[in-house]
This record gives C-alpha cells, structure tokens and sequence, in this order.
C-alpha cells in the first residue's frame, strides 16, 4: 500500500476538483472556469519538492490550458473518454510506477483512475462511489482548495518521513 511519502506524482481532475464543477456557458460555449488561487500554489510548491503534477480530464477548456500552463504543469490530457488508458500512457511517457501516484477526483468516471493509482484521493464533495473508493478525502469541496489541501498532506508526509 502505497503512502503518501512515496508519490512521485499528482494527476488531478479539473471539473469538480479543481473548479467547483458548476459549468458557465454562454451562447458560444464554455464561457469561463473558476480556479482557487491556493490550489495553484499547492501546486507549485509539489513541482519545486520534485513531485510531478499532470491533469486528465474528460472535458477540452482553453482556460485548463492556460491556468496549467502558468502554473508549470506540462503533462494536460484533454477530451479522454478513457481515463485509465490515458493513465497508462501518462505513465509510459514519464516512467513511474502507477504504485508511486495519487490521484484527487471526484466523480464516477474517474473510478478507473482511482484503481490505477497507489494513492485515491477525492473531494470533500465527492460521489459517494468515489468517496467509497478513496484512501484520503479532503475537508474541502473541490474548487474550494482541497488540491491545496492535498498537496500539504503529501509534502508533510514527505517532510515525516525524512
């Protein structure tokens, strides 16, 4: 059983993980998202400790992009209809062990994800499928901070162990 010491990497769902799920559309589409600002240093202060972060998400927004990209995150998967096949090339491509990687969601679809990995983690607001299915769940709703929150349970762990 993988602890949370022993993550090398961080996959993250986008809607309802790191937005609070609600879609805002307008007469053209997707119109906007909504990051908490905490999440993204969470997420920097994983990358500056060497844990890798990728996202995967079943849904394409020009706006994950460029929030991911300011952020340093270099490994975005959009549009997947298939998120453990997506794990799985994720993980060929940087040569980690699925047993070394957490992953944070928060809905049904990301179930096969959360099997893939050494560490499931879910939102505060999960599905209870998914909160059923989780070895750590938040305090926080997702899009409220709980990627924040995740990424200082793992590097606390790290600092533990050392």
């Amino acid at each position: 059983m993988t602890t949370a010491a022993e993550v090398k990497l961080l996959i993250l769902d986008v809607d309802g993980v790191l937005t609070d799920g609600r879609l805002w559309y307008g007469p053209d589409g997707e119109s906007h998202k909504s990051f908490h600002v905490r999440d993204g240093h969470g997420i920097k202060a994983l990358l500056e400790a060497g844990i890798g972060v990728a996202v995967i998400s079943g849904r394409r927004s020009a706006a994950v992009a460029t929030r991911m990209r300011e952020l340093g995150v270099a490994d975005v998967v959009q549009g997947v209809g298939d998120k453990s096949l997506a794990i799985a090339e994720l993980l060929a491509r940087r040569a980690v062990d699925a047993q070394h990687v957490a992953c944070l969601v928060d809905d049904t679809p990301d179930l096969g994800l959360m099997a893939a990995v050494g560490l499931p983690a879910a939102v505060a607001d999960a599905h209870p499928r998914v909160l059923a299915a989780a070895r750590h769940v938040t305090r926080a709703a997702g899009g409220q901070g709980a990627v924040r929150e995740f990424c200082d349970f793992l590097l606390a762990a790290r600092e533990l162990s050392r």
